[in-house]
């Protein structure tokens, strides 16, 4: 049976190849396997800090470098994320030991770095930068053992392992740095099962490293390039001084322990640095309360409305109905087109097209199909997802505008292919330009911005030409009242109507249902976390949707009732009102949790913010107008009107 298991997975990893679908991951498929003595390349991807946001190539410090530096092919989301994959000089063989080896130079000729040089480790050092490696794919990790705060006998026994990301590039000690030169490489295999004959396999399962800092004379290297590592209590640590020239060795070593862990579950390690079971009881408690909510609003809103039904459609005494009141009265005016329709219709088109690609996304990588180990895989799929989601969005966007009595469908249908893209691309453009003058790997190229350009002109906007096209041919939406030629005076609104007091009470539920999965995703952005819990993800992706579209129809509900008939623009703007209560959460986020001080990291934190919440704003107010318009054509379609 495991037999026919493996034959399976090795056809469904050539048909994905054969597809060319390379950046998916199915986990548990295509494993490298290594023998005994086979070179296990170890590779850098960047180095980053979550105090300054600039992630930059690891050879932008003078560490020890290969014969030839070759650079790995990288996709799309790979050059957007910063990270620049390379070769390094460590060797490093399958199950062989070493016990300290000179990384570069001869051992009589250690490694001088310039005043400039030892400048720049210096800030790296202080602006607290992580190395970040890759052997066989997985990122190397350092070991942070504590005591938890547990009864002092069980103290003793049990330390709590966690795990960070990468290593720290150095320490500081007062106004002194120090650089980790000496790494100490463990590697976890494990034994694969073969026939008794054949010569035993092994995968690489864990790849962690223990970083130290040892003064070049304690470090007694020989004309083999061997060390001797000193003492743990006598050695001194290798300190840069920035205002001179530093002589130091680059050194390390490699020790290898078996594993009982499966090559399918190698990730784990990873993907448990932060607490599941704090996570599982915010989500189920963020459930529990939206759905509580949910059904009350439900259930007021149900029985007002079959109560104004009844009232309304009873055909009684003519001085009734000339003293109604309420939603019925606006019937000729709620269906008149609002002002600017072809700027909504193209707003509202791009939101569709965001909750298109935002489900997909979602869903797909609940699948495990987008995991941590397909680097840049996440961001690849939605960029070409937003792309060719453009033909839905151009479609609701050509219908609504020809509902709303619009004529210029190739002007609207432009709008609707520009108007968000065209933000964000700026945005993104002059933050780039402050990258760009920070030297940062997270620099866009050039290349890759014109290759951006011509998928959004090239694949983009034509596919929202067609999608408007035909969306403004279809028959517009029916409207189950006609709009009468004179419009109603709109009597005096009270205070609580007012838009912005709307979109501060309409905000707080959808908001309060995903604030807890926003921690997660600020520290995966920020904080250089993986970010992996999409079945939660999707969970709150479906409450964010019927909160949103509840909230949206209560305040619809609300505004006809004062006789205010103006509610296209405003359910939009208020079903967004969540979006208000994101940009709080991101300033309190950046001011408790952030060490960032300098004014790039800030503006990069403030301007990916600001995206962030614009998009986000899209997202919910289309849903909230969807929700709000279908509800008002429903009830007005219930009462008779003469």
């Amino acid at each position: 049976f495991s037999f026919l298991q493996e034959r399976l997975r090795y056809m469904l990893v050539l048909l994905l190849l054969l597809h060319g679908t390379d950046s998916f991951y199915v986990p548990g498929v295509a494993p490298i396997n290594f023998h005994h003595n086979d070179p296990v390349e170890i590779k850098a991807v960047k180095l980053t800090s979550s105090r300054t946001q600039l992630p930059y190539e690891y050879y932008s410090l003078p560490f020890c470098q290969p014969t030839k530096i070759t650079y790995k092919a990288e996709n799309l989301g790979e050059v957007l994320r910063g990270d620049r994959i390379v070769n390094t000089p460590f060797q490093v063989s399958m199950n062989v030991e070493k016990k300290c080896e000179v990384l570069c130079n001869f051992p009589n000729k250690p490694v001088t770095l310039t005043v400039e040089q030892s400048k720049l480790i210096a800030e790296r050092i202080r602006e607290d930068y992580y190395v970040h490696l890759i052997a066989d794919n997985l990122p190397v990790a350092t070991r942070l053992e504590f005591y938890s705060n547990r009864e002092e006998e069980e103290k003793k026994k049990e330390k709590d392992v966690q795990f960070e990301h990468g290593y720290r590039l150095g320490f500081m000690d007062g106004n002194k740095f120090y650089l980790h030169n000496h790494l100490s490489f463990i590697l976890y295999y494990h034994r694969e099962d073969v026939e008794e004959n054949r010569e035993p396999t092994y995968r690489v399962v864990r790849f962690e490293v223990i970083p130290q800092s040892i003064k070049l004379e304690d470090l007694k290297a020989d004309e083999k390039s061997m060390c001797t590592l000193p003492e743990a209590t006598g050695s001194a640590p290798q300190e840069i001084d920035p205002s001179k020239e530093n002589q130091l060795l680059f050194t390390y070593s490699v020790h290898w322990e078996e594993s009982d862990i499966k090559w399918a579950s190698r990730w784990d390690t990873y993907l448990t640095m932060s607490d599941v079971q704090i996570h599982w009881f915010s989500i189920i408690n963020s459930v529990v309360v939206v759905f509580f909510l949910s059904g009350i609003l439900s259930m007021i809103i149900i029985r007002t409305l079959r109560k104004d039904i009844a009232n309304y459609n009873k055909e009684d005494d003519i001085e009734d109905t000339m003293e109604e009141s309420g939603w019925k009265l606006v019937h000729g005016d709620v269906f008149r087109p609002p002002q600017y329709p072809m700027i909504l219709s193209s707003l509202l088109g791009s939101g569709i097209q965001l909750f298109c690609m935002i489900l997909i996304v979602i869903f797909v990588a609940m699948l495990g199909m987008l995991s941590p180990s397909s680097r840049g895989a996440l961001m690849t799929t939605a960029c070409f997802l937003f792309m060719f989601m453009g033909v839905f969005g151009g479609f609701f966007a050509g219908r609504l505008y020809r509902t709303l009595k619009g004529h210029r469908w190739k002007k609207g249908a432009f709008c609707t292919a520009t108007l968000y893209p065209g933000v964000v691309f700026g945005i993104c453009f002059v933050l780039n330009c402050f990258i760009w003058g920070k030297h940062s790997s997270g620099a866009v190229p050039f290349p890759t911005m014109v290759a951006l350009l011509c998928m959004w002109f090239g694949i983009s906007l034509p596919l929202v030409y067609l999608g408007y096209y035909f969306g403004f041919r279809k028959q517009p939406y029916d409207n189950p009242v006609r709009t009468n030629q004179i419009p109603r005076q709109i009597p005096e609104q009270r205070w609580y109507m007012n838009k912005f007091v709307g979109i501060l009470m309409a905000g707080i539920l959808p908001f309060g249902a995903m604030f807890i999965e926003l921690f997660f995703i600020f520290s995966a952005i920020w904080e250089n976390q993986f970010y992996y819990l999409f079945g939660f993800l999707f969970l709150v992706f479906i409450i964010l949707v019927v909160s949103c579209s509840q909230i949206s129809i209560v305040m619809v509900y609300f505004q006809l009732c004062a006789e205010d008939y103006r509610w296209w623009w405003r359910t939009f703007l208020v079903s967004g009102g969540s979006a208000f209560y994101v940009l709080i959460y991101a300033i309190f986020y950046f001011v408790n949790k952030l060490d960032i001080v300098e004014f790039i990291p800030s503006l990069l934190y403030f301007g990916y913010t600001a995206l962030m919440v614009l998009s986000f704003w899209l997202l919910t107010g289309t849903i909230g107008f969807y929700a709000a318009y279908m509800f008002v054509r429903k009830i007005y379609a219930a009462v008779k009107i003469d």
